[in-house]
């Protein structure tokens, strides 16, 4: 496909467009003049539409018996999955691919561990790991931010919550960044150097990196099965839906879910935050005047990041959105950082503002698949800026911040920053 195939030649299934920050602007053209469109995909993967408007992102999300989740949410889809033996149905019993009425039922068993008061009964906790982490970076004048801080404490929490040994932890980063950052040729080691960027590469990456980790957890099960615990995972091993307990599969993909989207998203809100308040000097010295006013920031942060570039859907009946006819069978992506941009909601909304009221963002989704992490998510936020903040107030970027290749994930790999004065 040529990018003529698309409206102004904006093909939203590039990851170079929001790895070079050019996705922005594509979307204000799109929200205006092709606010829902047709994107016929490539040999490789399938068409799809697209849908940048606020509304539309919330309509789709709202009928879950008119889009559905089961046939994936990331992306697009191969056009060919035969081609990669193994990958066709990876993860599909996971929450996240799950339609009603076992969707709710699965979410159920684990939502106690993510209500607001568990999430304020570990903020002491939380608060002590992001000081810990703080604390390594004693004696240094420069760090890589996202390695050394903002990648830390999620996975720490995430960890900790199901129970896993510190030193396994390295490895959950390691295998995240495997199975999220498989378009990226900086993760694709299981292949030779000169195969790397290719759609092979990321395929091979993902699922080696898939595998390692099913294998990884299995071991676990086997652990709680003998010796359970206090945490999800023993939960999981104890838990029962209808009467019946829980497969070893849909436990497997149930920890596969927990441990990526636990760490990963909250570690790019961190590590965009940062970006975005050094690159709004005035707003940041407002925050560092006033910490009363960290709440709101937080929601501008995760309006401004938007961590999670799309999720997808696919029709099962015809549906007009405004306009154009989406067909049953046909797949829908909906653009998050378009919705968070879109004027008709958000009043000057490429302007950054820490106390913007309301600020009803899209940046966990909204309706059934709205994120069962969110909680916990704002609350490492809130404590890491006001943790960094305290300790290191002239904290600054060292160099441009080096972006994930993705049109799912709003990574950010690399951010250079030099610590400045520490205090406390």
């Amino acid at each position: 496909m040529t990018a003529a195939h698309t409206p102004f030649g904006i093909d939203l299934s590039n990851p170079e467009l929001f790895q070079n920050e050019e996705a922005h602007e594509a979307f204000r053209i799109l929200r205006r003049e092709a606010p829902v469109h047709w994107n016929p995909g490539t040999d490789e993967f399938n068409g799809f539409w697209s849908l940048t408007k606020y509304e539309d992102i919330l309509f789709v999300s709202r009928h879950p018996e008119l889009f559905i989740s089961s046939r994936g949410i990331a992306g697009p889809g191969l056009r060919h999955p035969e081609r990669f033996p193994g990958t066709a149905n990876a993860g599909n019993v996971s929450i996240i691919t799950m339609d009603p009425p076992r969707h709710v039922k699965m979410r159920r068993l684990v939502n106690k561990g993510f209500t607001p008061r568990a999430v304020n009964a570990m903020e002491p906790q939380i608060r002590q790991i992001a000081n810990e982490i703080l604390d390594q970076l004693d004696g240094k004048q420069t760090c890589d931010f996202v390695l050394d801080v903002a990648s830390q404490l999620p996975l720490a929490v995430i960890c900790g919550m199901m129970g896993l040994d510190r030193k396994d932890w390295p490895l959950m980063f390691e295998l995240t960044n495997g199975v999220l950052g498989s378009g990226d040729p900086e993760y694709q080691t299981v292949v030779p150097e000169d195969q790397r960027g290719t759609l092979q590469a990321a395929r091979a990456t993902g699922e080696a990196a898939r595998q390692r980790m099913m294998l990884f957890f299995k071991d676990v099960l086997e652990e709680r099965r003998k010796r359970p615990g206090n945490d999800l995972v023993s939960i999981l091993v104890e838990s029962e839906v209808d009467g019946e307990k829980l497969t070893e599969e849909d436990i497997l993909a149930f920890c596969f879910l927990l441990i990526l989207a636990g760490n990963e998203t909250t570690r790019n809100a961190i590590s965009g935050g940062l970006v975005a308040l050094c690159q709004h000097p005035q707003e940041r010295a407002r925050l560092q005047a006033d910490m009363s006013l960290i709440d709101s920031a937080v929601e501008e942060i995760l309006r401004w990041t938007s961590p999670l570039h799309h999720m997808a859907r696919q029709a099962v009946a015809d549906v007009e959105i405004r306009g154009q006819m989406i067909r049953a069978g046909d797949r829908v992506i909906m653009w998050y950082p378009s919705a968070n941009r879109d004027e008709d909601i958000f009043p000057d909304p490429y302007r950054f503002d820490i106390t913007r009221e309301p600020n009803e963002h899209l940046a966990f989704g909204i309706g059934e698949h709205f994120c069962l992490g969110a909680g916990f998510a704002r609350k490492e936020i809130k404590v890491m800026f006001q943790e960094l903040f305290r300790r290191f107030p002239d904290i600054q970027l060292a160099g441009p911040p080096e972006r994930l290749r993705s049109n799912f994930i709003n990574g950010i790999k690399h951010l250079p920053v030099t610590l400045g004065t520490r205090r406390g």
